[in-house]
């Protein structure tokens, strides 16, 4: 959701752009139970989240935005995509796709290889 929320925050002038990461596929977390969405990096959301703003580009099953809305139900939540199942956890979406739709987002794509900057 970051790239979609650094749009938002540019089109409103918000200066500051806070994160948090959580893993919810088996293999961005293998030791977690299958489909378990599980909070990697939490933040603290004074005032249950309210004036928050939430932004995730695509809101499948619901259990990132679930398990989000537990630590900041203040929150207004948002989504570029929502599937079905998902749509009930977002307050805001811009359009509506099928449960087995799947989205290429140009920022998950790569032409070309591209050399990284710093080599470890």
């Amino acid at each position: 959701g970051l790239v979609p929320a650094h749009i938002i925050a540019r089109e409103l002038d918000i200066r500051l752009i806070e994160t948090f990461c959580i893993a919810s596929y088996d293999h961005a977390r293998p030791d977690a139970a299958a489909g378990e969405a599980v909070l990697l990096k939490g933040f603290t959301a004074a005032a249950g989240g309210a004036g928050w703003l939430v932004i995730d580009e695509l809101v499948d099953t619901g259990r990132t935005m679930q398990l989000l809305r537990r630590h900041a139900p203040e929150a207004l939540y948002a989504a570029v995509y929502a599937k079905p199942l998902g749509r009930p956890q977002v307050d805001l979406y811009v359009t509506e796709v099928s449960q087995d739709t799947w989205i290429q987002f140009p920022w998950d794509t790569e032409i070309q290889y591209a050399k990284p900057l710093v080599e470890r």
